[in-house]
Formats: structure tokens, sequence, C-alpha cells
């Protein structure tokens, strides 16, 4: 039962962090490669070692590409709405919580980081009650970066199918999707995938007080 809760609850999410990839043989490659496909922004960069690539490319962490994720984001599936907020990187990794909802009750809420390795970025994730029960009752689930580059983001569950696959697919600076493919023991593979909107801060508004004053001549 609560595999099939995980499942269903995956099926909400990132993996959700949520197009079909590489065989693993060539994800493994592409980890062992060090990031040779990093980019600085949304803009394809060259990579590190070619015409036009600058020490700041080779330089810089796996981890830092997916700085753009910072801040507040909201995505709406079907009468549900899925909300993410995001903490830059920092000491290595990066923070992130999750919540749908539908109407005035809370279905999940997740907990999840970006983690930098030495061959890469894994993504961990646990789901848990309103109560802040955890859903599952073994490790969190993890996610290994595979292909990657300015926009798009792959990752791959090397142990089961719970999300198998998840794709982030940056479409502009307040927009990106994610896709995830859940493949239950003995089940038909099921698709989700997402658009989510950067939700910026609300403009402040003048006080009372100095919207009423005048300047004196």
């Amino acid at each position: 039962m609560a595999r099939t809760r995980t499942g269903i609850a995956l099926v909400f999410v990132f993996g959700l962090l949520p197009t079909c990839f590489g065989l693993q043989e060539a994800v493994r490659a592409q980890r062992n490669s060090a990031g040779s496909e990093r980019s600085s922004d949304t803009k394809a960069q060259p990579s590190p070692g070619t015409p036009g690539s600058t020490a700041a490319d080779a330089s810089k962490s796996v981890l830092d590409h997916f700085a753009w994720l910072e801040g507040r984001w909201r995505g709406e599936w079907g009468p549900r709405v899925a909300e993410q907020s995001w903490l830059g990187p920092k000491a290595g990794e990066m923070l992130g919580v999750f919540r749908l909802a539908e109407g005035d009750r809370t279905l999940v809420i997740e907990l999840f980081t970006l983690v930098e390795k030495s061959d890469g970025v894994d993504f961990y994730l646990r789901h848990f009650t309103p109560q802040l029960l955890p859903w599952e009752k073994s490790d969190s689930t993890v996610l290994n970066l595979g292909e990657f580059d300015a926009n798009k983001f792959d990752f791959e569950n090397p142990r089961d199918g719970m999300p198998k696959r998840s794709i982030l697919t940056r479409i502009d600076a307040d927009t990106f999707t994610s896709r995830s493919e859940i493949i239950p023991d003995g089940g038909e593979m099921q698709v989700v995938e997402i658009t989510y909107h950067r939700e910026k801060p609300a403009p402040e508004k003048p006080s009372v007080g100095s919207a009423g004053r005048r300047k004196t001549p």
C-alpha cells in the first residue's frame, strides 16, 4: 500500500522534476564526462575546451546550472494546484518544497534536494502528509542526472520505476515543464507533464501616510 501511494505521489511531482531518455549506457557515459555539455544560461554555450568557451564555463559547477529554479513556482494539473519553492545553490545542494492541493484539501507535501556529487547531481525526494507523517518507510527516492544542456535536464532512477525517468525543460526565464514517467510493477507506463510559471512578488503598496503627503515647495 505504501509503495502504491508513493507511486501516486510521484505522478504528482517533479518527477514531477518532471520525451524519452537515452540508453542506460549513454546516461552512464554522460555522467562520467562530468558535465561536458554544460551551459551558463538559457542560450546554448560552447562546452569547456571548445573554441569560444571561457574559464568561467570550465569552473562552473553542475549544480549552478539549476540556479534558475530559485524562487516560487505554480502549475495546474486538472483541478489540482501544484506549487514549488526553491532555495538557490549553497554548500553543494539546493533545497525545495512542493505542495499539491485540490480545493481546500492538501493532497501531498514533498521535500526534495539536488545534491552535487563528483560525477554530477542526484535528486532526492520524500513525501509527507500535512501532519508531516512520511509516506516512504525506507530510504528516500534518488534519481541521477544524465544528459543535460542549458535548458533540458534528464534524470533516471537506477533502482525502480517510481518514477523511472523525469525531465525538466526550461521554456524561458519564468516558465518550465516537468515530465515524469512512472512504471509500476507489472503495470503500464504513466506519463504526467505539468507546466510551471514563476510567481513574482506583488509590488509594494505605498503607505497611506506617504501617499497622502505632498512635497513642500
